[in-house]
């Protein structure tokens, strides 16, 4: 499954059941652009299991605001629509890979 796309329109009923992973990015972040295919081979090994979404913070700063995100690249994880894990900043699969395994177990 790729990753899909949130806004402030499909966001609630995307996340509304299972487990779904959110990558809040700009297109000038940096280490957002490193997090990015990270995050898509995530999409692909968890496909099935779980739903990886993005959201672009310029384009839906609502979102952002009304998830407290004050610096990107932030990964919230999401368990039938509540939050249930988050981390600031890209440090490398092995970090989104342990912030999910909190939550599959």
């Amino acid at each position: 499954m790729a990753v899909i796309n949130l806004t402030k329109a499909d966001f609630d009923e995307k996340i509304k059941t299972g487990i779904t992973l959110v990558d809040f990015w700009a297109t000038w972040c940096g280490p957002c652009r490193a997090a990015a295919p990270v995050i898509e081979e995530i999409s692909v090994e968890y496909a099935g299991k779980i739903t990886v979404g993005k959201v672009d913070v310029d384009a839906e700063g609502s979102l952002s605001q009304k998830y407290g995100v004050m610096s990107i690249p932030t990964i919230i994880l999401f368990k039938d629509g509540v939050e249930v894990g988050r981390q600031v900043g890209f440090s490398g699969k092995q970090g989104y890979l342990d912030l999910l395994k909190k939550v599959m177990q």
